[in-house]
């Protein structure tokens, strides 16, 4: 007798945590376990995926038998690129002008559902080799990929969209139903983070008086970098709940 695999592994990795999410499409892709482990400090690649390697044995709902296993590679090595521009062979060109990258780096991209724009990045390889000798085949998507086709398949309207994690952020902004912009920051002080707000506002031409701006991830209205941005942005949302924002939107 064949049984039927009905359930759904995603896990996000970045330097500094580990997102888990089983779903199962039998029960209309309920969620049956959902867990996230933030470390005390950034790690190095190495360090994650024995990191990533202790969760996995630890705990009997990842000894499925699963129908899909994703990943999704949560960090800063990433940029857009105009599809009709786009060449795969040049993947190193268009990352070396906004981040730093080794000759030996493995580059992918990712072609977004909802724009003709291409996420060029690198992803975590050693991650992506564990993950393939423990489960097989599996697909993988930069953070960015998620998080922009996420947006725009909700016909999110014009504004500052932020997916907070961490100590670090995503900022994508969105005029017409198009990205015109897409960068990933690091901060460690409130200062720093309305910075980088206010950075995009100007870049853009964007009137922090007006624009409308969402904040997802690991942020909340009483804490000292939502309170912040409001001193300089008035019209601000919050997505309630949405600390598992990506991973629960990357199948």
């Amino acid at each position: 007798m064949i049984t039927k695999k009905t359930k759904e592994l995603s896990i996000q990795v970045n330097l500094s945590g580990l997102s888990f999410s089983v779903t199962n499409s039998a029960e209309k892709n309920k969620i049956e376990f959902l867990n996230t482990i933030k470390f005390k400090e950034k790690l190095t690649p190495f360090e994650v995926l024995n990191r990533l390697k202790e969760e996995l044995a630890s705990n009997t709902v990842f000894s499925e038998d699963f129908k899909n296993v994703s990943v999704i590679h949560y960090n800063e090595l990433a940029t857009l690129v105009p599809k009709e521009l786009y060449d795969e062979a040049h993947n190193a060109e268009y990352l070396k002008f906004n981040t730093k990258i080794l000759k030996t780096d493995f580059i992918a991209s990712d072609a977004l559902e909802n724009q003709d724009i291409v996420s060029v990045y690198v992803p975590f390889v050693n991650i992506n080799n564990y993950i393939f000798d423990t489960f097989g085949s599996f697909t993988y998507k930069h953070a960015s990929s998620v998080f922009i086709d996420t947006l725009l398949s909700k016909n999110s309207s014009d504004g500052v969209y932020v997916y907070v994690q961490g100590d670090s952020m995503q900022v994508v902004t969105i005029k017409e139903q198009l990205i015109t912009l897409y960068n990933f920051f690091e901060y460690n002080t409130p200062e720093d983070f309305i910075y980088y707000m206010l950075f995009t506002c100007e870049q853009q031409k964007l009137d922090p008086e007006k624009l409308h701006l969402k904040f997802f991830g690991w942020i909340k209205e009483d804490d000292k970098f939502f309170e912040m941005a409001y001193k300089y942005i008035r019209h601000i949302e919050l997505e309630k709940n949405s600390e598992h924002y990506l991973i629960k939107n990357s199948m």
